[in-house]
């Protein structure tokens, strides 16, 4: 389960009734605790939460393992809290890692593909008196040619509300997330792809400075995965190995989602060619929340480590032997030359023989 959060977006069909910038709020709500989801707004009056069942009673979320062709029946309980009437739209949608590793579902106007598809209300409305809940039934069919794996989304309510003194319309959504284990075979796979180092050195090239590595894990599998991860960096042959600390923590990834690292290391020695290992244990989650470490998944790449002072030390040496190579040339060169035009003239001398003596 995730905080409430509050996202606002431009909505351009606003934009052409007024010249006030439309916005469109979010409230995208599902609950830490087992009760009832609030908003973070207080102008929004309404709670959800998952109705008692056979699937259990003060369920903080949906959580379903159906075979391709199979349906599952739930509901929904709306309760509102506000001194009028609502009328809430009812919808369910994809849900996606956001890039502060949050789990956001996506908006009305966006083409859902997975749970958004799947999971129908037995109503798109549902009308609340004040001080009443109401419960919502909502069925989630699976297609027969469904792919086996994880997918997640949620079920939401909506409420559109014109907010006169800024000329703006307001759209604010509560719902609970919906986690969704489709049978078949279950392929949990995550991969470290273009892996980097880099090196910052100081002006000392005998102390020691900083690496910063740079990744991106994928979820190519069909379960959704977190994961733990461990980073060394060291020298030829594992020399001087440094391990570093307070890697950030690895987000849920959705099959197909990527989430991009970046890992400082401190205290690397300049032992002008680098090593660094990144590796990974994918953890998968049942629908009981037990957590299960599987196979580590470990990749090797290469970098420089040379201390800019003893880089530009190189780089003037380098010059001065260039240098030194072709004043030689040009010293053998300008010999050479001399050389050939004595011999060429003596040459010609004897060619020409002995001048004749005078009588």
């Amino acid at each position: 389960m995730y905080p409430s959060v509050t996202r606002w977006k431009t909505t351009p069909a606003a934009l052409l009734r007024t010249t006030a910038l439309s916005l469109l709020a979010v409230v995208a709500a599902v609950g830490v605790g087992a009760g009832p989801a609030r908003a973070a707004d207080g102008n929004v009056a309404w709670t959800v939460r998952t109705a008692s069942n056979s699937y259990g009673e003060a369920r903080s979320s949906y959580s379903y393992n159906v075979n391709p062709g199979g349906a599952v029946e739930d509901a929904m309980v709306v309760a509102n809290r506000g001194p009028a009437p609502l009328t809430l739209s009812v919808y369910a949608a994809d849900g996606f890692t956001t890039d502060a590793g949050q789990l956001d579902l996506l908006t009305k106007d966006k083409k859902s593909v997975a749970i958004g598809a799947w999971v129908k209300a037995n109503a798109s409305s549902v009308v609340i008196q004040p001080g009443k809940t109401a419960q919502v039934p909502f069925k989630v069919s699976i297609p027969d040619n469904a792919t086996p794996g994880d997918y997640v989304g949620g079920i939401l309510t909506a409420l559109t509300q014109p907010d006169q003194a800024e000329g703006i319309n307001v759209d604010r959504r509560l719902g609970i997330r919906i986690k969704l284990r489709v049978g078949g075979e279950l392929k949990p796979n995550l991969a470290i792809e273009d892996l980097h180092v880099k090196y910052a050195g100081t002006a000392n090239p005998f102390s020691k400075g900083d690496a910063t590595v740079t990744f991106k894990v994928h979820n190519v599998g069909n379960a959704a995965l977190s994961g733990q991860q461990t980073m060394t960096v060291s020298g030829p042959f594992g020399l001087l190995k440094v391990r570093a600390e307070d890697i950030a923590a690895l987000p849920e990834l959705l099959p197909g989602e990527s989430w991009d690292m970046t890992v400082p290391v401190h205290g690397v020695a300049p032992t002008i060619s680098l090593a660094t290992t990144a590796t990974l244990t994918p953890l998968l989650t049942d629908a009981s929340g037990s957590t299960t470490p599987l196979k580590p998944v470990e990749v090797t790449a290469h970098g420089w480590a040379l201390p800019w002072t003893l880089a530009l030390a190189l780089v003037v040496l380098i010059a001065a032997l260039v240098g030194a190579y072709l004043y030689r040339r040009r010293n053998q060169a300008q010999r050479k030359a001399r050389e050939d035009a004595r011999v060429r003239d003596a040459v010609e001398q004897a060619l020409r023989g002995p001048e004749p003596q005078a009588s």
